[in-house]
């Protein structure tokens, strides 16, 4: 929100210079300034003016430009250097990987993960919703387990722990409705 106001403040302000800029630099092509100072020559007092008119006018361009222009900030990453060259991997690459492996699972759903960079490795925290007729500490270990592996062993980043959080259970229908 506040990179929005200050896009804002800076479009406002870079046009408010530039209109004043332009306005000067009109008033000052004209042979009368206005005023006349004794012990200032008019043509240097005419100079100056031009010279610092133009350079608002270039400033307030570029804050223009600035406020205008789209934002190029690229997703999160995570950089690796191999001996070929440099590998790039996005946040949201390593969150499907970790969204897969886990709905591989029987009797998870609504899976979401979230994912922190930690000077151990990647740290992975999973919100899910199990079936109620399964063993949750078991379901959750082989989650985690399921998880790690897959990630390590596709990104070849290290997995320093994976979280998972069961926010519900759904009950499974104990019978099934027919159709005659």
């Amino acid at each position: 929100m506040a990179k929005i106001i200050d896009r804002l403040l800076l479009f406002i302000y870079s046009l408010s210079i530039g209109v004043i800029s332009i306005a000067a630099i009109f008033l000052l092509s004209g042979t009368n300034i206005g005023f006349s100072l004794s012990y200032i020559d008019e043509y240097n007092l005419q100079i100056a003016g031009y010279v610092i008119a133009g350079v608002l006018l270039l400033i307030s361009l570029r804050f223009f430009y600035i406020s205008i222009r789209r934002d190029k900030s690229s997703t999160p990453s995570i950089d690796q250097r191999t001996e070929h060259g440099d590998i790039q991997i996005s946040m949201d690459t390593i969150e499907n990987l970790c969204l897969k492996a886990a709905a591989k699972h029987r009797g998870v759903s609504d899976l979401k993960a979230r994912i922190r960079v930690v000077e151990s490795g990647l740290d992975i925290t999973l919100r899910a919703v199990v079936d109620g007729d399964m063993s949750i500490p078991a379901l959750t270990s082989d989650i985690q387990k399921g998880v790690h592996d897959h990630v390590e062993e596709i990104t070849g980043i290290p997995v320093s722990s994976v979280s998972v959080y069961i926010a519900n259970v759904t009950a499974s229908p104990s019978f099934k409705s027919r159709v005659e």
